[in-house]
Order: structure tokens, then sequence, then C-alpha cells
């Protein structure tokens, strides 16, 4: 069995059951945040129906595969994602990325469109657009303490656990080469043409949400935009889960006997407008906004051209699993950036 990818939830069901009648009509492919393991994605287990197959990533150094050495580039990141995903039996499919995993998830879309393999959707989650990398002071460059104290302030880990060293330190070898893959990351020369749903909290901390509708520029296909409440990490509550999986089973994966058509969730409407249609989070629902434009200093770098940094106390970073660690969703008080 490859390891890069776990079959878990509702849609993990034995070989035997693969050809029957409960065979999966469709997959969802989860890449958790940066040294994060399959566990991040538990609240999606209970959602994701029977006969959808959920995968979730597990990248060396983390999970079954602890023992491993963690990979520090985003290329053999998705060499190793690509190759499992090929190997699987083809399925409709959709690929859901959460802050570093939007980066893995953009760039395996790419790979499987090269293939020939295209996942039906691309969703993205809390991280901004290739066209804004990241800049120094680098996380993944952080001593120890300083990193915990970041993923306390982001709100990664309990308070409470900040000098607990013992606990927590066995996992920050994963989540500084999961970052240091995300901060040395650059945008490709080209984009995709699979159509993509950027998704973000508007309390998160560390993501500049008026720059999550500039996603559109990373795809020659539909594009939405959808926000929720919620901190860096609400992507993993139970309630967003379960609207975003209805969603994508509904608009992406529909049954093939209720829907056989192929469905998008995106529309045409590349400024993702409130009150549209599928897809779109409408004006008085939990969470529902829409980006404005940027401000006049902020423009994206063009693809080919040298990047424009973003600055250093937006950068987005990641936090540990939290199979070990109470994880929170909430804002720091006073708190617009990553600490120093």
């Amino acid at each position: 069995m490859n390891p890069w990818l776990l079959k878990v939830g509702g849609g993990a069901r034995p070989a035997a059951a693969a050809a029957g009648p409960d065979a999966p009509w469709a997959r969802l492919v989860a890449l958790p945040h940066a040294g994060g393991w399959p566990s991040a994605f538990r609240s999606w287990t209970r959602v994701v129906p029977a006969g959808v197959e959920f995968l979730v990533a597990q990248l060396p150094g983390r999970g079954l595969r602890a023992a491993e050495p963690p990979l520090r580039r985003v290329g053999p990141l998705v060499d190793g994602l690509a190759g499992a995903l090929a190997e699987r039996a083809p399925l409709p499919y959709v690929i859901v990325g959460h802050s570093f995993g939007s980066v893995l998830g953009y760039e395996l879309t790419r790979a499987m469109e090269r293939a020939g393999l295209p996942p039906r959707h691309l969703v993205v989650s809390a991280r901004q657009p290739p066209c804004f990398p990241s800049e120094p002071p680098y996380g993944h460059r952080r001593t120890d303490a300083e990193l915990l104290e970041h993923l306390v302030d982001i709100g990664g880990i309990a308070p409470d656990l900040l000098h607990r060293a013992d606990l927590v330190r066995p996992a920050l070898a994963a989540i500084r080469a999961d970052l240091e893959a995300m901060e040395t990351y650059e945008r490709p020369a080209t984009g995709t043409g699979v159509p993509i749903l950027s998704l973000g909290a508007a309390d998160d901390p560390i993501v500049v949400a008026d720059r999550l509708h500039l996603w559109s520029l990373e795809t020659t296909g539909p594009f939405a935009r959808r926000m929720f409440t919620g901190g860096h990490f609400y992507l993993y509550e139970s309630h967003v889960a379960e609207a975003v999986v209805t969603q994508l089973t509904t608009h992406c994966l529909p049954r093939p006997a209720a829907h056989p058509e192929r469905i998008h969730i995106a529309h045409h409407d590349r400024t993702a407008a409130p009150g549209g249609p599928p897809g779109m989070a409408r004006p008085g629902s939990a969470g529902a906004a829409d980006a404005p434009a940027l401000h006049r200093h902020e423009r994206p770098a063009p693809r080919g051209a040298a990047h424009q940094r973003e600055p250093a106390a937006q950068r987005p970073a990641d936090a540990v699993d939290h199979r070990h660690l109470r994880l929170h969703d909430r804002r720091v008080p006073g708190h617009h950036g990553n600490p120093r």
C-alpha cells in the first residue's frame, strides 16, 4: 500500500467492495497544514459520504511515517503524492488543501493535469495565492522557543503547552520542514485549467483576506470564493467541514444516478460577488463575505516576472497537528501578523 495517501472515513471500504454495488463513486483528496497528520481532518471523516473515498496525505516525518526524514521542498512532496494518486483506480475527484496544503494541492493539481488525470476541482484554504510569496524573517529559521511561541499566537497549540517542549518537540521537525518547503516555494510559470474555490476565515490572523480572490489568477477555469468565521484552523471545525463537504458532494461530486451530468460550484463571475450562484456564501449566512479590491500598493507579481514580496508581518505559517496538541480557533488580541 502506498504510504503517501491514507484512506480514512466512511469511504474507506475494503478492496472486496471496490468493484461491487457499494463501490465509491468519487474521491476526495485532503492535504493538511504544515506538520499536519491525517488526523487533522478527523472532523471531515464524520461528514464525508460513504460513497466518497476519502484520502488524506501522510507525508514523511509524521503519522505512520514518523521515522522517515521530512522533505524540505515542494517538488519531491508533490512527486510522491502524484505517484500515489495515479496508482489508484480512476474516479472523479476533488483536491482540498489547507494552508501549506493549499500549496501542495495547487502543485498536485498541475501535476495530475499534466498526466491527463486532472481533478474536477481544486479547493484552497487559508493560504494566499502564489503571486504573494513568503519573505524573511522565515518561520523555519526560528528557534524552537520562537516557533512554539508563534504556534501559540496563531492558535496552533494551547498556551499551557508552551512550556512543555518535551511534548511538542517531536513534531517540530516536520513543522519546520513544511515551513521551509512553503517559504522557498516559487510561483510556476503556468497555472491550471482546473476550477478553483478559495476558502478563508474572517478572523484568520495570518492570511490577508483581501488577497484570497487572487487565486483566480492561477486558473483559466471558473473561480469562486467563500468566507467563514473563525481563525486559521477554521476548516477543521465540524460545522465548516459539513458545509464544505456538502457543497463539494452536491455540485462537484454528485451521485451518478442522481446527477449524471458534471456540475461545477464555481462560476464565471471572477469577482465572486455575494449572493451569486452555488459555491458562494449567501448574504446573511455564517461568515459570508467578499474580498474587496486590493489597495493600490498591493499588486500581485505578474506570472513569469520577479515576485513581489508580501510584508513580512503578513506572512502565513502553519501549526502543529492536533492529534497531539489541543487546537484553538481564536484570534490573538492585538495580534495582526506573525510575531517576531
